[in-house]
């Protein structure tokens, strides 16, 4: 079988040790060589072909954002970036995202050498997804968030079995799950939408320091109105509300008016926050007066809670496999049975609209 050929771009010694190292130990995959700058990376580009590039977010000589617009102009390939967990590597990270990077891996600041490996899975796994990609400068990419623990279901934060509370309401309520490709997928729905659109709840998979500088970049872009969400925090048409990193977004019922709870409890699919329990919760308490939507993604999160709110009655999209960077969790929502439309990304925002507009109409 051939090897996944991946050339490591870092300023530090130590992670480009500790990258080879990690990346090293898989069977898959072959690290080519390594680079401690743009310049150094451009002429090994060259000389050893890889198929995937690691990309440190702050590089010398050259801004990373700048090498990686260059290189997607003239040699796209597949570019999985490390990031440290700042704020200030959230906004360039996001930046380099939609530049066509297309995932990336937090580079914490303090005990780099123990935590690095604690990622090693992390990383694995995105280099092995990133070799898979098309790449297209790119249809926009994403975070992803996981830890190496046991694989619980949605019954882990909330039963199946909870009553569903289906009020009549002239109230719709739209959610959105995402994962890999993600950000800039969000990005692409949300531009497209007006500042009356329903209320809408998001989970992406992503790290704690990266959720409030997301939600912050969506709020910039998007004519409604975007938050991290808050607990007990009411859920309002014209805004929206994204899942902060590490804790599960639900949404919950108060009399007749939707509210944001967030939930500690383990990872579900190996995520926190988590698009299956997201998912679940709304179907249970808004049911038929809810618009699902799952997009890009790597894994299965989403599909089983998209089919509960297919079953409770909600309309629900998925993302088409031409325009997903990666057709994992869509794709198993199809597969699943509950998703009523498989459209492409540019398609989706118009299809929400419409969709709303019938609901409300129909109360």
């Amino acid at each position: 079988m051939k090897k996944i050929r991946v050339l490591v771009v870092d300023d530090s010694a130590l992670v480009r040790q500790l990258l080879t190292e990690i990346l090293g130990s898989d069977p898959a995959i072959e690290v080519v060589g390594s680079a401690s700058d743009p310049y150094m990376a451009r002429d090994k580009i060259k000389q050893l072909s890889p198929d995937v590039l690691t990309l440190d977010v702050e590089m010398p000589r050259m801004d990373g954002i700048t090498f990686l617009g260059n290189l997607m102009r003239l040699h796209p390939m597949p570019v999985i970036m490390v990031s440290s967990l700042t704020e200030q590597g959230a906004e360039v990270t996001f930046q380099a995202l939609e530049t066509g990077a297309v995932d990336f891996v937090s580079k914490p600041k303090t005990d780099l050498a123990y935590t690095l490996h604690e990622y090693a899975e992390e990383i694995i796994a995105k280099v092995k997804m990133a070799a898979s990609v098309q790449v297209r400068v790119l249809e926009r990419t994403k975070p992803v968030s996981k830890e190496a623990q046991p694989k619980y279901s949605a019954d882990a934060i909330l039963s199946d079995s909870a009553a569903k509370r289906h009020f009549k309401t002239t109230e719709c309520l739209i959610a959105i799950g995402a994962s890999t490709g993600g950000t800039e997928a969000i990005k692409e729905v949300l531009v497209r939408l007006p500042a009356d659109t329903p209320g809408i709840v998001i989970t992406q998979h992503i790290p704690e320091a990266f959720s409030a500088p997301f939600a912050k970049r969506m709020n910039s872009a998007s004519a409604m109105t975007v938050f991290e969400a808050r607990e007990e925090q009411q859920i309002l048409p014209g805004h929206v509300y994204i899942a902060p990193g590490n804790r599960h977004l639900l949404v919950v019922r108060d009399g007749a008016r939707y509210v944001c709870r967030l939930n500690d409890g383990p990872p579900v699919n190996r995520h926190r926050p988590s698009v299956d329990v997201m998912f679940r919760s709304v179907a249970q308490n808004a049911g038929p007066n809810a618009i699902g939507v799952i997009l890009t993604g790597m894994g299965d999160d989403g599909a089983q809670g998209l089919k509960e709110m297919h079953d409770a009655g909600a309309l629900t999209i998925a993302q088409d496999e031409k325009s997903s960077v990666v057709w994992g969790m869509p794709g198993e929502a199809v597969k699943a049975g509950g998703v009523d439309k498989v459209l492409p990304l540019d398609r989706i925002a118009s299809k929400i609209i419409s969709l709303a507009k019938n609901k409300k109409e129909d109360d």
